[in-house]
């Protein structure tokens, strides 16, 4: 059997394909569509392998038609080396056989899965016509969460402050073409976030740091905090947290995981899918701030993975490739081995591309 390959630069070329602002806009639909079925997913936290360097994690769930798992690390050192602070790659596989259908790289999807998450809840928790965004943290997740909010949210100022200048100037210079888009360096994180309707984080750092204290927040404001994503690693001073509506994605992870974690236990969030569905309010009144403790979960990934297999069977892109053996006789493993092998394993070859497959293999699950 072929499992689809898709390399970073498939994924590239998907999103030039659609566009950035088209790719985000479907991804979101994609994430959205698979929130309002919450109840229809066998969901875990993921499973996480601490280091004194970083974290490497395994992040798995299920429908009842399809698997996915998303390998991913985070190692804030590893700029010094050359090496992307996040690196995944994940697997969308037929939960009817265990047959892997797409392996792809997730790091490049990863990036835009969580922008286009963080848009989704803003639209739904930030009050409405929100025209300036904070962007605190200037590294690799903060070119995609500026275009995600002013493509899917209509933000028209982004203020920028990053402890490294090189970071805001790299930010810049990626989006310095952006119409419509006003990109505001700042001397400090409270000057960013002084009257700005939204306030996103995205730092890097595996530290309890403060970020965002109550004084530099304007009243209403939405915090969008990204970075705070594993034991031990915070963004916001608790009493943000305390005095706002708290928005998670699967509390049991984001208790961990999330600035909720400087909180005791029967502090009380709602969970994405109930703002989305209807069940629980996203805003209770203008004034009050909402937070979106944002740490990611494996349903963003699971989304992010259809939209990939359904993307590149409409594009032709992706190397088919075995990952499993293929044989005559699916009991002789061993045979493998054999000087004989290649009569006993002979693959297939690889199928025309059905460029109509893409939509199918989207909707049949959304």
């Amino acid at each position: 059997m072929n499992t689809l390959l898709l390399s970073p630069r498939d994924v590239a070329q998907i999103v030039r394909a659609q566009g950035v602002a088209g790719a985000l806009r479907r991804l979101s639909d994609a994430i959205e569509a698979d929130f309002r079925r919450w109840h229809a997913f066998d969901k875990s936290a993921r499973v996480a392998s601490h280091s004194r360097d970083g974290v490497i994690e395994l992040m798995p769930i299920a429908d009842a038609t399809r698997y996915s798992f998303k390998y991913v690390n985070g190692h804030p050192a590893n700029t010094r080396a050359g090496l992307p602070t996040v690196m995944a790659f994940g697997v969308l596989a037929d939960v009817a056989t265990g047959a892997p259908l797409l392996l792809s790289e997730l790091t490049l999807t990863t990036a835009l899965r969580t922008a286009a998450t963080s848009a989704l809840a803003a639209r739904v928790m930030a009050r409405p016509g929100c025209r300036t965004m904070a962007l605190i943290g200037n590294g690799a997740q903060a070119e995609f969460q500026a275009l995600a909010f002013h493509h899917l949210l209509g933000v028209r100022e982004i203020r920028l402050f990053d402890i490294d200048p090189a970071a805001t100037a790299k930010l810049q210079r990626n989006l310095r073409h952006m119409s419509g888009l006003a990109l505001t360096p700042c001397a400090s994180a409270a000057d960013a976030a002084r009257e700005a309707d939204i306030v996103t984080t995205a730092t890097a750092d595996k530290t309890r740091a403060t970020i965002v204290t109550p004084d530099m927040l304007a009243p209403g404001a939405h915090v969008n905090a990204v970075g705070g994503d594993c034991p031990g690693k915070t963004e916001l001073h608790p009493d943000v947290l305390r005095q706002a509506h708290v928005v998670v994605e699967y509390e049991p992870q984001t208790r961990l995981e999330g600035d909720i974690q400087q909180l005791p236990p029967s502090f009380a969030v709602t969970e994405l899918w109930q703002v989305l569905a209807g069940a629980a309010p996203g805003r209770r009144d203008d004034r009050r701030w909402t937070v979106f403790d944002s740490v990611g979960f494996a349903l963003e990934d699971f989304a992010a993975l259809r939209w990939l297999h359904a993307s590149a069977l409409e594009l032709g892109l992706g190397t088919p490739t075995h990952l499993v053996p293929t044989q005559r006789d699916p009991k002789d493993l061993f045979g493998l081995l054999a000087p004989a092998a290649s009569a006993s394993a002979v693959p297939p070859a690889a199928p025309a591309r059905d460029t109509t497959a893409g939509a199918r293999a989207l909707g049949a699950v959304a």
